[in-house]
C-alpha cells in the first residue's frame, strides 16, 4: 500500500480555489483599491438589480450569513452607500436600498470591477472563460440547498 501523503496541491480544487482567491482580492485591490471591498460591491449591485432587498434576501443572493450582511449594510449604511427604510409594499418590513451616493460609487467602480475579471482571467481564451464559469457555477449549484 502506498503512502497517502502528501497530497498534491496542485491538483487539490480546494487549495486551488483558495489561491485564486488570493488571486482575486490582488486584482481587486489593483484595479478598484480600498473603496469598496467585493463583497460590499457585490451588495450594491445586487441592490441596483432588485431595486430593494431586505437582509435576508441579500443573504440568498450572495450566498452570505445573516451577521454578515448586518455588518456589511451597517457599514454600507454608516458611509452613507444604502439606507434602511419601510418597505413600500409591506410597511411592517424594513429593506435596504442604495442611496444616490451608493449609486455614484457602484457607477464609478463598475469598469474598474470588469476589470478585475479580465485582469484573473487574462491568460484564458473566451471560451475557456466561459467554461470555468460554467465549471464553477455547477461545483457551486451542487452545494446549494434548494428552496424550501
Amino acid at each position: 500500500m502506498s503512502d497517502p501523503l502528501p497530497l498534491d496541491l496542485a491538483r487539490h480544487t480546494g487549495f486551488l480555489v483558495r489561491r485564486t482567491q488570493q488571486a482575486h482580492l490582488a486584482a481587486w485591490a489593483q484595479e478598484v483599491g480600498p473603496r469598496l471591498t467585493n463583497v460590499q460591491f457585490g451588495v450594491l449591485n445586487v441592490l441596483h438589480r432588485l431595486g430593494e432587498a431586505s437582509q435576508r434576501e441579500l443573504c440568498d443572493a450572495l450566498d452570505l450569513d445573516r451577521s454578515t450582511v448586518a455588518g456589511l449594510v451597517a457599514r454600507l449604511e454608516a458611509r452613507g452607500l444604502v439606507a434602511r427604510v419601510r418597505a413600500t409594499a409591506d410597511r411592517r418590513r424594513n429593506v435596504v436600498r442604495l442611496t444616490d451616493a451608493g449609486l455614484a460609487l457602484l457607477r464609478e467602480l463598475v469598469p474598474s470591477a470588469a476589470r478585475v475579471d479580465a485582469v484573473l482571467t487574462s491568460a484564458l481564451t473566451p471560451t475557456e472563460r466561459e467554461t470555468l464559469q460554467h465549471l464553477l457555477t455547477t461545483i457551486l449549484d451542487s452545494h446549494t440547498p434548494a428552496p424550501e
